[in-house]
């Protein structure tokens, strides 16, 4: 794999890292709704994961990630399109996909 895909996964694992620190404890909605602080960080890390898996398929297309595209169009709506994000995706996305994203990136960090 190539040195720079390798960063950019570091990228993404890194961005799920602090996702992870900024959620309540509890991982309830209404925790989350109130900490404006956490939202915007929260944000902040979808918009480099977005960036860094758009960074990887411009490099090289045959990497799998998972949605990978709904990826890049949600770091371009959060970039972009603010006033149109919803806590309540953010915080779905948050809750079910990056889990598994972390996985998929510890997967591809350990080939």
């Amino acid at each position: 794999m190539e040195k720079e895909i390798k960063v950019w996964l570091w990228d993404i694992k890194q961005a799920i890292s602090e996702i992870n620190q900024f959620l309540p404890d509890k991982k309830v909605f209404q925790d989350f709704q109130k900490d404006l602080k956490a939202k915007r960080a929260i944000e902040r890390n979808l918009e480099i994961i977005g960036e860094a898996v758009n960074r990887i398929l411009s490099q090289n297309p045959n990497i799998e990630i998972t949605n990978s595209r709904k990826i890049v169009h949600t770091r371009n709506r959060i970039s972009h399109g603010y006033d149109s994000v919803s806590d309540d995706i953010i915080w779905a996305i948050v809750i079910r996909d990056i889990p598994n994203l972390q996985v998929e990136i510890d997967n591809l960090l350990a080939k």
